[in-house]
């Protein structure tokens, strides 16, 4: 066995250690797993939002995430990517409700700040929201409180797994089947 070879399984046996003690409680390990995947988990974050900034706190985030859910890991080999995982979900929903970035230069500016709002187009507006809540109205308790928990709460998906004590897959399904519930009912809605 070569030396390199040797290293290497030294350090994943040392690995597994570190994520057996996290699991324990032991928060000086975590630590260490912290500074070891905090380049990867920067870099998974990073490419996502693009800005320094919010990617720090984020990061941050994410080891309390791991921190909370170490003992859900099964197979401590697997913490590099379970931690990337983690960082990518997170990113995503972070992207997802910060919405587009506005450009701040002059002219981009003016653009944006012009109002296009008319008379008509307020009172469809209006009316379309009206349609959404007797819409909502007419959901299912399960299907209401899950739409209303991701779009008006703005929970993410980990947080509604949470809220719901259901797996995140379930979740995803749960929001799947209530859109189109909902569009179901708002095409009910609609005047012929």
């Amino acid at each position: 066995m070569t030396m390199t070879q040797t290293q290497t399984i030294r350090e994943k046996n040392e690995l597994d250690e570190l994520v057996l003690a996290a699991q324990r409680g032991d928060r000086q390990a975590l630590g260490e797993l912290a500074v070891r995947y905090e380049r990867a988990v920067y870099a998974v974050v990073f490419r996502r939002l693009g800005n320094h900034a919010e990617t720090q706190e984020l990061c941050q985030e994410v080891f309390i995430q791991a921190l909370r859910k170490i003992g859900q890991l099964r197979d401590p080999r697997c913490f590099g990517g379970w931690i990337r995982s983690i960082a990518a979900r997170m990113a995503i929903n972070r992207a997802m409700r910060r919405g587009p970035v506005v450009s701040t230069e002059q002219t981009a500016f003016e653009a944006n700040c012009v109002d296009r709002r008319t008379p008509l187009g307020a009172a469809l507006s209006r009316e379309r929201e009206d349609q959404v809540h007797v819409g909502m109205k007419r959901l299912r308790a399960m299907d209401r409180e899950t739409l209303k928990a991701f779009y008006f709460d703005g929970n993410s998906l980990i947080e509604m797994s949470e809220k719901f004590d259901s797996p995140v897959g379930t979740i995803k399904r749960r929001l799947h089947t209530a859109r189109k519930r909902l569009a179901e009912q708002l095409h009910a809605l609609a005047p012929a």
